[in-house]
């Protein structure tokens, strides 16, 4: 099996597994225990899919947001409002992507984050869209759309970090 297949394979099991527990209301329980976010790579290796193949593991949500740059409501998405301590990994190729620590109250109605848990974690690309321009944030491995970074965050960093909830999985820990 070459490696392209198998990072589908494992992506594939790992977004089951997720969404056979993710489809609970906006308030539901995160993931089971001992749902595993991937390891800390030493790099990150991109994967690449068919359309067909990501509509396959993405429910619709998941697959407008990540794959076609939607947004969902605010104050409608799982952790907007989600203060326990854990990881927040990629909802598409699950790639660890932030840390509890790093979150914070912006009142916008979305997860914001102060930083990403390592820099090459997320690809920031200028959007020009919606007559806005504003800097999207991605997924390194995956390049699902997670959301947009700003630069009035909070200290040390200055940037909000602004995800959609259900770009992400949250893995209590």
């Amino acid at each position: 099996m070459d490696l392209s297949r198998r990072s589908f394979s494992l992506s594939v099991l790992a977004i089951a597994a997720c969404r056979s527990v993710g489809a609970e209301a906006a308030d539901g329980p995160p993931p089971k225990p001992g749902f595993a976010l991937d390891p800390d790579p030493a790099t990150v290796t991109p994967v690449h899919h068919t359309e067909a193949e990501w509509k396959a593991v993405l429910d619709s949500e998941a697959y407008h947001v990540l794959r076609e740059q939607g947004t969902e409501r605010a104050f409608t998405g799982r952790y907007w409002d989600n203060h326990a301590k854990g990881r927040y990994g990629c909802a598409g190729c699950a790639l660890t992507l932030f840390r509890s620590d790093d979150k914070f109250e912006s009142g916008t109605g979305w997860p914001s984050f102060t930083q990403p848990i390592k820099a090459d974690r997320v690809a920031v690309a200028s959007d020009t869209t919606l007559g806005m321009v504003r800097d999207e944030v991605a997924c390194a491995r995956c390049g699902g759309h997670l959301g947009h970074v700003f630069d009035d965050g909070p200290a040390p960093t200055g940037k909000r970090y602004c995800m959609d909830s259900v770009s992400l999985i949250f893995v209590a820990g």
